[in-house]
């Protein structure tokens, strides 16, 4: 019982920003960094302890995740800038993997991967002159980390609530400006792929306002899944495609191919599997990703809504290929660089829209050398942003020439 107590007091002061804000925090600064040197992660007597080291006390909040197991913290707001997670990890066998990185606006977020079911012992924050956030783990069995984990929307606390069921918007027909949604992949505390000192995240995020800016002057709107250095979850990001009604979605993305080789832009539309090898890699790697950022994946949806989304998608499927199609070819006429296979099927958790054309592009990949030279490059960042948008702007005029001839 007093263990119950001990944590939901933890959860209470994360809740109360306002009445934590008038404790002697007072007058410090905004964001709080983190004290490597009084952060470590040990493990004996039976317990682990995961104690992280602050520059003074902010509220926080932990909760247990499965598959895989989880410890998440999440802080308001804690500057993890420069420091590599993986130095605190030490011997304890107990704790395989740890992250840690923004996670929404104001809020960053740690994540701990466990090797066994373990349930939360004490958590407390010192004050003072060392301020320390101080954990204890203990290993029970299955069914008893069941009973402790958090509930499945814990995991999506602070995140956009899901967009109201609505009648579906009207199929684009020229008639208005196109509604584009542009996805910058990963963000925060997933920072996807990383080579000689590049993220994913920020090359993605980068392009993406550059690419908004260009439809814009085209004349479309534009809306993105993230505008800075945050993590959303992949299904909160075909979420925000449906609340701003979108005529399209297009996700960026610059991964790395760990095995075999692989350069240039390459599409990806909807499949029920992934093509070869490589991108049947890319898309566990990506669903891990989101995994291990902390989202709970619990629950499952209805027979009958399963059906109607089959129906709403064998309408939409030939529209994202289409799509898939056009963008392939006004990149290639613009003379830049593709893929061997430059449009696949792939079943990536972004695609999975099943009324709204969607594609995910990789840009190129990190594990290339010339694609990294590319990638950074402003010249082919912009021609590739005026392909992008000319491939759009063709596939939507042949698109709504063909919904005005269903509608006679």
């Amino acid at each position: 019982m007093i263990r119950q107590i001990l944590i939901l007091l933890a959860a209470v002061c994360a809740l109360a920003g306002p009445s934590f804000a008038q404790t002697p925090a007072q007058g410090l600064s905004a964001l709080a960094q983190l004290d490597p040197a009084r952060s470590k992660i040990s493990q004996g007597g039976g317990q682990t302890d995961i104690a992280i080291g602050i520059s003074q006390p902010v509220p926080y909040r932990a909760f247990l995740l499965a598959d895989p197991y989880r410890l998440v913290v999440d802080f308001r707001e804690v500057n993890f800038t420069g420091h590599d997670p993986k130095a605190l990890l030490g011997h304890a066998s107990t704790v395989t993997d740890l992250r840690w990185g923004a996670f929404r606006p104001g809020w960053s977020r740690m994540v701990a991967e466990l090797s066994r079911p373990m349930v939360l012992v004490s958590a407390e924050e010192r004050s003072g002159d060392n301020p320390q956030i101080r954990l204890a783990l203990r290993s029970v069995p299955a069914a008893d980390f069941k009973a402790e984990k958090g509930a499945a929307d814990s995991a999506l606390w602070g995140l956009p609530q899901p967009a109201e069921v609505t009648a579906p918007h009207r199929r684009q027909d020229g008639s208005r400006p196109l509604k584009v949604v542009l996805d910058p992949g990963h963000g925060g505390i997933d920072p996807g792929a990383e080579d000689a000192g590049l993220h994913e995240a920020d090359i993605v995020l980068s392009f993406a306002r550059q690419l908004r800016d260009k439809m814009r002057r085209a004349g479309m709107t534009v809306v993105m899944t993230r505008d800075q250095d945050v993590f959303v979850p992949l299904e909160t990001r075909v979420t925000v495609a449906r609340a701003a009604g979108a005529d399209l979605f297009i996700s960026l993305h610059a991964d790395s191919i760990a095995e075999g080789w692989a350069s240039g832009a390459a599409i990806y539309r909807l499949g029920d599997h992934a093509e070869d090898e490589a991108t049947r890699k890319l898309v566990a790697r990506h669903d891990r990703d989101d995994i291990l950022a902390g989202v709970d994946l619990d629950g499952q949806g209805d027979e009958i809504a399963k059906i109607l989304i089959g129906m709403a998608r064998r309408e939409t499927q030939p529209r994202s290929v289409r799509l898939a199609q056009v963008l392939a070819g006004a990149i290639k006429s613009d003379g830049l660089r593709m893929h061997k296979r430059p449009v696949q099927g792939a079943n990536f958790s972004v695609l999975k829209s099943p009324d709204i054309p969607s594609v995910l592009i990789e840009l190129g990949f990190l594990s290339s050398q010339s694609d990294r030279k590319r990638l950074q490059d402003p010249d082919w960042r912009a021609r590739m942003a005026e392909a992008i948008t000319k491939g759009v702007l063709s596939w939507a005029q042949s698109d709504a020439a063909e919904a005005k001839l269903l509608r006679q």
